[in-house]
């Protein structure tokens, strides 16, 4: 029997300009690049340099720490460009792509009769062992400690997210190839959540060797964290991991193909998109080609001077790349916003507000709950003292105390934190409480400070 999970809290953004179920065009990026700082807690080490020529699937750099672990090309070309920040910090490595993909192959036996090892080697020469993430910490695994199970979110809730069930409508042979693979390694502990509205619809319904669940309920209801924490909570000294299902498509591809194969289809959305829309694309593709989907008008009337954001995800945890940048390597979405680089005298006073959506019920557009807005990126304030008004319970949809745990972060306490839920949380997982917060308050930068201390300390 397939169990069924009903959230009550949470909160669905009306952020308008949902993608529409069209492919507007296939875009071959003239430039990819793939982002170290995508990846929690690495420290990477090259091992090219620029005017070497790659294959997609060779090697670019490795963790220093467990060399291992690689990261591969997206494409084929040539190394043109490595990208260092501040004290030499490894940003980008770029690569010019050739105008036809050429691949590494690699010669592996078919699923079913493919041994444990033989996956986990397979995935680490790919480099698509990467694209595996641990509970706790949301890291990169070690290929030497198992989890006790592996657990995939199979609906996305996020804001204007990718509807799975139209961009991998055609990956399912893949994702199931997936599925078998990982079979080998944590054999009946696959756990696959769904939406419950769309179960039957849903093409991933018809897999194999996993356990489902169906999830039904507002956003987060489509987090893996949030999944988690309702059918196996971590415990101090457990792992599990969690696998996107876009990567899994690609994990698919490598058994059944032989070959790293990054592409993917995206969703173009947002306030500023002339027309929502998806793109097939491809991990590390250049936003330059996004541009042409953005409105060159704006509305409101007041957002009409405003600059355009481009964010690499969704609008609450994604981050801004700029025309100039690339998309991050687990994002499928692409938003487009209006810079909210103005200034509204008195806007607190103002309680008549129909284009604007407050979540406390401040302004009267509380009274149209299905009205969409242009939202932009304005923070209608500064940040001010920590405010405990009980609002982050409403959106956190997990058995824990948010603001004790934000607080034993922000004191260094290691033990509060471990007894207050640490385990079982990421960034993400506060994305909602960082977005209602009256203190506007960083609260997903809090979150990593405490992962990033517990790594440290624990260790």
């Amino acid at each position: 029997m397939v169990d069924y999970i009903k959230l009550r809290k949470g909160l669905d953004i009306p952020i308008a300009g949902t993608s529409n179920a069209k492919i507007a065009k296939s875009i071959v990026s003239d430039t990819v690049a793939l982002k170290p700082t995508d990846f929690k807690g690495l420290i990477p080490k090259l091992v090219v340099k620029e005017g070497d020529t790659v294959l997609a699937g060779d090697t670019l750099f490795v963790d220093k720490k467990r060399p291992e672990i690689r990261f591969t090309s997206p494409v084929s070309g040539v190394v043109s460009e490595i990208v260092r920040g501040e004290k030499r910090k490894l940003l980008e490595v770029r690569v010019k792509a050739d105008p036809e993909t050429k691949y590494q192959k690699f010669d592996l036996p078919k699923v079913e009769t493919i041994s444990k090892e033989e996956v986990i080697n397979a995935l680490l020469e790919s480099g698509l062992w990467a694209g595996i993430k641990q509970r706790p910490y949301g890291i990169i695994p070690s290929p030497e400690v198992m989890p006790k199970a592996i657990f995939i979110s199979g609906f996305n809730t996020a804001p204007l997210g990718a509807d799975f069930d139209y961009t991998l409508r055609d990956e399912l042979t893949n994702i199931q190839t997936a599925v078998n693979a990982f079979a080998k390694i944590v054999p009946g502990k696959i756990h696959f959540s769904l939406n419950a509205q769309t179960y039957a619809s849903t093409p991933f319904h018809k897999l194999q060797g996993v356990i489902f669940h169906k999830f039904v309920g507002p956003h987060p209801a489509g987090n893996v964290g949030v999944q988690i924490h309702h059918i196996s909570p971590i415990n101090k000294g457990e792992v599990v991991w969690t696998i996107d299902l876009n990567h899994l498509a690609v994990i698919g591809r490598l058994f059944n193909k032989g070959i790293c194969d990054y592409s993917k289809t995206i969703a173009v959305s947002g306030p500023r998109a002339a027309s929502p829309c998806y793109v097939k694309g491809i991990v590390g593709m250049s936003m330059k080609h996004i541009a042409e989907f953005a409105s060159k008008e704006a509305e409101p009337k007041y957002l009409k001077d405003c600059a355009v954001r481009y964010v690499s995800g969704d609008v609450l945890t994604g981050k801004n790349v700029g025309e100039e940048g690339f998309l991050g390597y687990f994002d499928s979405q692409i938003t487009i916003l209006s810079e909210g680089d103005y200034y509204e005298g008195l806007g607190w006073a103002k309680i008549i507000r129909p284009k604007k959506f407050s979540f406390s019920k401040t302004y009267f557009s509380w009274l149209c709950p299905k009205k969409q807005y242009n939202m932009d990126t304005n923070f209608n304030g500064g940040e001010r003292a920590f405010v405990v008004n009980g609002n982050y319970e409403k959106v956190l949809p997990m058995d824990i105390y948010p603001v004790y745990l934000l607080k034993a972060i922000l004191a260094g306490d290691i033990d509060k934190m471990e007894q207050l839920g640490i385990y079982e949380v990421i960034e993400e997982d506060f994305a909602l409480c960082e977005y209602i917060c009256p203190s506007k308050i960083e609260i997903q930068s809090i979150i990593s400070d405490g992962i990033d201390l517990m790594l440290k300390e624990m260790a």
